[in-house]
């Protein structure tokens, strides 16, 4: 089984200027640095390819030269704030061959590292048989009101029942999105039809969106490492 990291990455970040190449802890590139070098040491990823637009990218990784690392130039029109998810999937599923599978991760989960994809992937490897795709999530159960009434649990028989009562639900977060290249290519997707949520702590599942949330993982970070 060939599995292969697909990293989109594109320059323009709007609430955190530089976000993924502004220096964060001990690395000078910032979390893409970080993030290539824990996918470098994943024992079980064939290739890591990189889909980006940003020139200051493309130069850090020719001369970095790291292995296993392939860069592709995005088209700007793919590398919009405004671009839908749904087109960027398509356009990774001519990336890859038919037989592959594809671990979709960003480099926005610094806390989600090498030891982390290995056990993703070696979990799904042996739940193949039973599911088709991998997803990083957060359990969640909790009360999850729309602006009239809960949604998760029926509040005609008790208002307030024990949180361990409620029906799980899975928060989807951005640390990793594994399934076969059949499904980017067949169903114009980056997960199938058996989902496996695979739940991930909250540390570890922090997703780096703004300004708050980038000081937040960095200081996360240091400590761990210390």
């Amino acid at each position: 089984m060939k599995i292969k990291a697909f990293l989109p990455c594109r320059s323009g970040s709007q609430r955190v200027k530089n976000k993924n190449i502004r220096k964060f802890a001990y690395y000078s590139f910032g979390l893409f640095q970080l993030k290539i070098e824990q996918l470098i040491k994943v024992n079980l990823l064939n290739e890591i390819i990189v889909s980006t637009d940003d020139i200051k990218i493309i130069n850090f990784l020719k001369k970095k030269k790291y292995k296993k690392v392939k860069y592709i130039i995005r088209p700007k029109k793919l590398a919009l704030s405004s671009t839908r998810t749904d087109d960027l999937i398509a356009y990774a599923a001519k990336l890859f061959d038919k037989t592959d599978h594809i671990l979709w991760t960003h480099v926005t989960s610094p806390l989600f590292g090498t030891n982390d994809y290995n056990k993703a992937i070696d979990l799904y490897v042996k739940c193949r048989r039973t599911y088709d795709t991998l997803i990083g999530s957060n359990d969640v159960q909790e009360f999850i009101f729309n602006k009239r009434k809960p949604i998760n649990y029926n509040y005609r028989e008790i208002f307030w029942p024990n949180t361990q009562d409620l029906k799980k639900l899975y928060k989807i977060n951005n640390t990793i999105f594994l399934t076969s290249a059949y499904n980017y290519k067949k169903k114009g997707n980056r997960i199938g039809t058996k989902l496996f949520f695979y739940n991930i702590k909250k540390i570890k599942s922090i997703d780096v969106d703004n300004f708050e949330d980038f000081k937040i993982a960095e200081k996360l970070y240091l400590l761990k490492e210390k």
